[in-house]
This record gives C-alpha cells, structure tokens and sequence, in this order.
C-alpha cells in the first residue's frame, strides 16, 4: 500500500509524523513518500524533495518563489500520475496542495486534505474549490466541521495531536526544576518562529523586547526554543550584533514544551506554537510581522478581528495580539509585564486553556486511523466514541 504524502511546514511535518504512525499501527504496510519533513522521515516516510523548499509564508514571499513551487508541483503531478499511489494526503500547505489535490484527483487518485484552510478567517470562497480537490477533510478543530458539512464536503474532525501529547495537567514545578529555575525567578519563553524566514522578521524585536523587559525586572531570565541548527545560528548571530550578548538568555535545542510549561509568560509569534503555548497553560502575548503588502491584503480580505488560534479558538481577545506596526520592543514588553504582574489574570487565563485541551484532546491517532481506513481498504469507520465527538462540542461551547 502506498500513500503520496505532502507537507510544506514545521507543524506539517508534527502532524504528518503522528499520522502516519496513526496509520502504520492499522496498516503496517503502508508506505508514504512525497515531501516530508525530520519527523515524518524519522517514521519512515520517503521525500522527493526538501520540505524547506514549501516553506513560505506571505503573499509577497511566495511570489519570488513561484517558479520553483510551480516546477515542484508538476514534477509531482507527473510523478503521482504515472505511477498511482492508493491515496493522496496534502497536509496544510493549502496554496501548493490544492491545486496539486484537484489535478490529481481527476486523474482518479483518491484525495485527502489534513488541516482546514482558514476559511472561517478569510476567503470563504475557497470551500468550492476544496469540493473539487477533495475526496474527504479532517479537520483539527471542532467548529470547522459544520462548514464542510453544510458544504457537503465529507469531513471528520480528527482532533489535535499536541494536545494528546501534552498532559493535562503539567508539571510546571518539575518544568522549572529542569531549568534550574530558581524560586524567585521569573521565566519568560521567546518563540520566535521556526524558519529563518520567520526569525529574519522576529529575531531583533525580541531581542530588543527582552532587553527592554530586562532592564525593567532583572530577575526575568528567558528561554528560546529553537529546533534547527540554522535558527539557532541565526538568533546567536543577531543576539551578538545587538549587543545583547549579557542577556540571561538560555537558548535551547528544541524542547518547546518544556520552555512553556516552566514560564510565567511568553512571547510567541503567530501559529502552531501559540497553541502549545495555550496547552502548556502558558499566558502569551502573540505578535507577528510580514511584508508590508502581504498584511495589507491580509488584513482587507480578514473575516476575524483576531489571528491568533487561542483568541480564534475562544471567540473572543484572551490574550492580547501585537501584529506588524503595533509590534514594537515597548509594546510587547509592557505587554508581557502586565502578565507577570498579574497572577489572578494568569490563573483565569490557566483554567481558559484547559477548557480548550479537553476540546481537542481527542484520541487523534485513532480518530485518524478511522477516518482513512475506508480509502486504504479497512473497513469503515463506526461512531463517535463516548466522549468524543460529542463531548469536543460541549467542551467547545465551554470555552466560548
């Protein structure tokens, strides 16, 4: 059996890696091969391109980089076409999957789409296309299975596979305790990004928001979560060109969650990690830059007041978003200082965040599993189990 994979992202990579662990412990022939990041290849999967080659963001940078994507994808058409793989799964990387789905999908290949676009947030429009590059969607996050479903486009909500990994109820004493955190220090995580591209944005405003915030409370020590040797390069090197070299910040090789789960506070830039941010109970300040024509087009087309997923996933502002211009070293400072100053705000904040992990704490491999099975020749998948489904609704409704 043999499954055609694409993923274009870090967090791609996270979720192409649990499933097809997911599918191998139902299907232990399976083999997937495509684009596939560090993870997916430490499960086994093969690539036929660098996954970095997918990795970009904005309107304006993906159009220098159009060229190269456009010769990417029809070397895979090609690819997929001649020799048919039994299904095709196109993670997140809507822009490149798509279209990529579409073709193939009139060629008979059967299609999988793994992440819901953001049309609840912009371009609503896109969901006609879905309906013809897409075979069945799963989707991470329980209010977007109506839109599909009013759609008619066959959809299953599978869950979110960090919030199976994370636990419950973190440790954060123990967390603290693996930093040789002492009692009286105050922790903040930067999370900066997880491509150079991101860092070229972000690294000097949180070194400069760190160095601000440091001057105002010497007992803050930070903490940088870096997973690639070429982000850790790249911080290191703006760290030293802006004289920041006495800052106490510690940069670590990955452990993300660790950081978080020990921090009083955290500033992280827009995406996956804002949501581990919020399974780890870890209040946040979210920020982001971009080109300056990409978050003007962005920002015009935006059916939602907010961008980060804890406020999308809430409904409503919990915590507080700094974006582009609004971005600036004094801002995010006193931003992240309203937090450390506020331990009730932070407790109400805690208790917010774990409503919203028993909503996506799901059994995600399995739900995964059930929901592909029928195109890999498994049986079809049965009901919701107690607590599932359901219960994500209920818990959803909740945190609202």
């Amino acid at each position: 059996m043999r499954v055609a994979i694409v993923a274009g992202e870090a967090s791609g990579d996270l979720l192409g890696a649990a499933l097809i662990r997911a599918v191998r412990a139902r299907f232990p022939d399976a083999q997937f091969y495509g684009i596939a990041g560090p993870r997916m290849l430490a499960e086994g999967a093969a690539t036929l391109h660098p996954m970095e080659k997918l990795s970009v963001r904005g309107i304006v940078e993906v159009v220098k980089h159009l060229r190269e994507l456009w010769s990417i994808r029809r070397s895979l058409i090609q690819r997929f076409i001649a020799d048919k793989p039994d299904l095709f799964i196109g993670i997140d990387a809507p822009d490149f999957n798509l279209p990529l789905e579409t073709r193939l999908k009139s060629h008979g290949i059967r299609t999988v789409h793994y992440v819901s676009p953001s049309i609840w947030a912009w371009r609503p429009e896109r969901i006609h296309g879905i309906a013809r590059a897409v075979d069945r969607m799963l989707v991470l996050f329980p209010f977007e299975e109506p839109l599909y479903e009013k759609a008619g486009i066959p959809v299953t909500f599978v869950g979110h596979p960090l919030a199976d990994a994370m636990p419950l109820s973190p440790d954060r004493a123990e967390a603290r305790a693996q930093l040789r955190l002492p009692a009286s220090s105050v922790a903040v995580a930067l999370l900066p990004g997880s491509r150079v591209g991101e860092l070229e944005m972000h690294a000097d405003l949180f070194i400069r928001t760190a160095q601000q915030l440091a001057a105002q409370r010497p007992e803050v020590r930070f903490f940088v979560p870096l997973a690639t040797r070429e982000t850790r390069d790249y911080f290191e090197q703006r760290q030293y060109a802006l004289e920041a070299r006495e800052l106490p910040i510690t940069i670590l090789f990955g452990h993300a969650h660790l950081a978080l789960h020990a921090a009083d506070g955290a500033l992280v830039a827009s995406g996956t990690a804002t949501l581990e941010a919020a399974l780890a109970r870890c209040p946040m300040v979210i920020t982001y830059r971009v080109n300056p024509l990409t978050y003007w087009i962005v920002k015009r087309k935006a059916l939602l007041p907010y961008a980060g997923l804890p406020n999308i996933l809430a409904g409503e502002f919990i915590v507080p978003e700094l974006l582009q211009d609004d971005a600036t070293p004094a801002n995010l400072a006193q931003a992240l200082g309203n937090w450390l100053d506020n331990k009730a705000a932070r407790e109400r904040l805690r208790r917010r965040f774990a409503l919203m992990h028993e909503t996506l704490a799901q059994g995600h491999e399995a739900r995964v599993a059930d929901a592909l099975a029928p195109y890999l020749g498994g049986a079809a998948p049965g009901e919701p189990a107690p607590g599932g489904l359901a219960a994500g609704r209920l818990a959803a409704a909740r945190a609202r």
